[in-house]
């Protein structure tokens, strides 16, 4: 019997599901594909599914379930940080641990009970584990990788409390040898001025990397300055008085603004020369803090091959950095590098650390291609298009590549869907937009007509990975869109004085290479490498275009609108496709044209009707209401003179047998009522949590300031020893 490992990833950001039978990814998929909301947190319950459907398989057929994180360590943390900053920090306290106290404490119910709806398998027959955050990260970079033993570098956020570690695998195992801790992260110093530039944080980032090219590093050394201190062996620790993270609801505080210049850019608002050079800055000092850290990471694990993880490892410009560093002589970064990829990552944990087997190395990797998702039938896309009312021809795969081909080569913009769909952040050949990368003017057309999205965001250019090296100097082979390389100056183009001198965003304008429409203002790209093997259908079209324009390069981008997940089903890429500027949808060997299309566009507008009541709810609001004119009569009647009686309770029982009989009126008669009981109750939960917060965590911190010192950290470093980390059914 095969033996099954599901992983879980879910609660904060980017939630997934991921099923393993032994070592062999069979099927990976983030909720939000599911959902359309993007970077979903909830339970993954259709991602699940999806896996489960894939393998052919029931939950009852899987052997172990992993968590991604420990959550008791995460409460820890946090309780410990408001401990810490004591007495600052009440309105991010309120906001957060009433969230901890009903759900998170009791993760371990919350997923049982979650994962009790998907079948008969009783809550005590599910064998539910848990990892630590940064072992799913290093587990999910090195157990795929093409290695048999590497050093792992893993950057993120925070994860319970690790924020960056270094770890060595070397066949079966995986050991942590360092680790920097919360509040120092070099994935929220990002964060940060994602954040202070206008942009939303755990989205925005890879915006900020784009924005960076049209700015100077200007700030770099004011940064390196004042807000963190950086060791010649890349640890780091960060001067927490200019960052509100730990005690508030944002990012950053006055004192942050007052050292760049002014308050932070309001979302949506025009973007400045600031923002430029500010997101220019800390994108040099994150390549040099990552740059440190991979040549010490070297030094200690004596290592010649380096894998990547964790969220800061997207930062694909920083990636091309430390490719061309030469430092290591060869590098794999997670395809879906944030918390979706630890799904992978602490059901592979799990898997090695269980059982006594023998690691396979796959020397492409195992990844299949990240390939990994949902695939659907010409009949189930024929079904969707026919209910629709769509206008479509079907063709053979040749004619199609033949006739798509060339459509791109007249600068048409086409709706790419085919094979199953890709786990991560990064369309590759199976749900993307593509376009002619010779057009000076697509870039900007898509950006603003197909994605509605800022102007100034880059385009990656799909190329046989053949003739990778006739553009690109050093990126030879990035088969999932993370390395940064520049483009060879023997295609760049020759700029006039005037085009030199042309400042910020106008700098879109300027064609600065033979492939116009992936070539960004500072001459780079972000490369994906296809080959026959990874993707053949993709592959064979790139040729086809190739033989049409001379060159084996097309644009590539996701499929999806701004603020919109990827799409994931026909139906997903249909509607995308109508309601964008979009020439031409390809879906398997199905072609639609959007000239041709008649199908009118469904009113969005939300169901308002109120929802009916049950009688369990109905019994509960109404001993709310009996209780609430109960105290309402004691305290208000004998002020006008009244004495109490027995009325206010008939009063409020009255109601209930009026609404046995009419509860679709009273759901909607309730709704004003229901607001002031959760007026009422939050301003009760808000004394209890002052009292909880300024009579006991205040004192303690104060108590624990005085009599409790802190151990002072060494002259020439901030890494910490590694803490060992296991995979078990302990939430801590």
């Amino acid at each position: 019997m095969d033996n099954y490992i599901l992983g879980l990833s879910a609660f904060y950001h980017d939630s997934s599901a991921c099923l393993i039978r032994g070592d062999e990814v069979v099927a990976a998929a983030a909720e939000e594909r599911f959902s359309r909301k993007k970077h979903d947190p909830d339970f993954p319950i259709s991602a699940i599914n999806y896996c489960l459907e894939e393998a052919g398989i029931e939950l009852k057929d899987v052997e172990k379930i992993v968590f991604y994180e420990k959550p008791f360590i995460t409460f820890e943390r946090i309780f410990e940080t408001y401990l810490t900053y004591a007495p600052f920090g009440y309105t991010s306290f309120a906001t957060s641990f009433p969230i901890w106290a009903k759900e998170k404490i009791f993760m371990k119910s919350r997923i049982l009970d979650e994962l009790s709806k998907l079948g008969d398998l009783p809550k005590e027959k599910i064998n539910l584990n848990f990892s630590a955050h940064h072992l799913s990260h290093a587990a999910g970079a090195f157990y795929p990788s093409p290695f048999d033993s590497a050093a792992v570098i893993c950057m993120d956020g925070v994860g319970e409390w690790a924020t960056t570690t270094i770890w060595h695998g070397k066949n079966e195992k995986l050991e942590i040898k360092k680790q920097i801790n919360f509040p120092h992260s070099i994935g929220l110093l990002y964060s940060a001025f994602t954040y202070f530039c206008g942009f939303k944080v755990n989205d925005g980032e890879y915006k900020l990397m784009g924005l960076a090219p049209y700015g100077d590093p200007i700030y770099a050394d004011l940064i390196k300055e004042k807000l963190i201190t950086i060791k010649d062996d890349g640890s780091y620790e960060m001067d927490m008085s200019y960052f509100e993270y730990t005690t508030g609801l944002r990012m950053t505080n006055s004192k942050f603004a007052a050292l760049f210049g002014g308050e932070p850019r309001k979302p949506e608002s025009d973007i400045t020369q600031r923002e430029m050079d500010l997101a220019a800055s800390v994108q040099k000092v994150t390549e040099d803090i990552i740059l440190l850290i991979a040549k010490y990471a070297k030094e200690i694990t004596g290592e010649d091959s380096l894998c990547l993880s964790g969220g800061v490892a997207l930062n694909c410009v920083a990636n091309g950095k430390l490719l061309r560093s030469k430092l290591f002589d060869e590098l794999w970064i997670q395809p879906a590098a944030s918390d979706a990829g630890s799904a992978l990552g602490c059901a592979l944990a799990a898997y090695y650390s269980s059982n006594e087997v023998k690691r396979k190395v796959n020397k492409s990797d195992s990844m299949k291609g990240c390939y990994l998702g949902p695939k659907y039938t010409e009949k189930q896309i024929k079904e969707v298009l026919d209910q629709a009312g769509a206008t479509y021809k079907t063709m053979n795969r040749e004619e199609l590549i033949e006739e798509v081909s060339s459509l791109i080569a007249q600068d048409k913009v086409i709706g790419w869907f085919s094979g199953r769909s890709e786990f991560g952040p990064r369309a590759l050949g199976s749900r993307s937009i593509l376009g002619n990368a010779l057009s000076p003017e697509l870039q900007r057309t898509i950006n603003l007509k197909i994605k509605y999205r800022e102007s100034f965001r880059p385009f990656a250019p799909a190329m046989l990975e053949d003739e990778s090296n006739e553009y690109f100097d050093y990126v030879k082979k990035s088969p999932y869109m993370l390395l940064v390389d520049e483009v060879k100056k023997s295609h760049q183009t020759k700029l006039s004085s005037e085009e030199e001198g042309l400042k910020g965003l106008d700098r879109l304008r300027v064609a600065r290479s033979t492939l116009p429409a992936i070539t960004h203002v500072n001459n780079t790209a972000r490369i994906q490498t296809v080959t026959d093997e990874s993707n053949p259908d993709f592959f064979k079209l790139i040729s086809a275009v190739k033989s049409k324009v001379g060159k084996g390069v097309v644009i590539n981008t996701s499929f999806n609108v701004r603020s919109e997940p990827i799409v994931n089903s026909p139906i997903d890429a249909l509607n995308c496709f109508m309601n964008t500027e979009m020439d031409y949808l390809v879906l398997e060997n199905i072609l639609l044209k959007k000239e041709d299309q008649k199908i009118q566009k469904k009113n969005e507008s939300k169901d308002r009707t109120p929802k009916k009541m049950t009688m369990r709810e109905l019994l509960i609001f109404w001993l709310k209401v009996y209780v609430f004119i109960q105290i309402l009569s004691y305290v208000t009647l004998p002020f006008f003179g009244f004495k109490r009686t027995i009325y206010p309770a008939l009063v409020a029982l009255l109601p209930f047998f009026f609404a046995v009989a009419t509860t679709d009126l009273l759901s909607s008669l309730t709704i004003p009522f229901k607001r002031l009981l959760k007026f009422i109750e939050g301003g009760i939960n808000k004394v209890f949590l002052g009292i909880i917060f300024y009579l006991i965590l205040t004192p303690y911190s104060f108590l624990m300031k005085i009599f409790v010192r802190k151990e002072a950290s060494s002259e020439d470093t901030f890494w910490q020893e590694g803490q060992e980390l296991l995979v078990n059914k302990r939430l801590f």
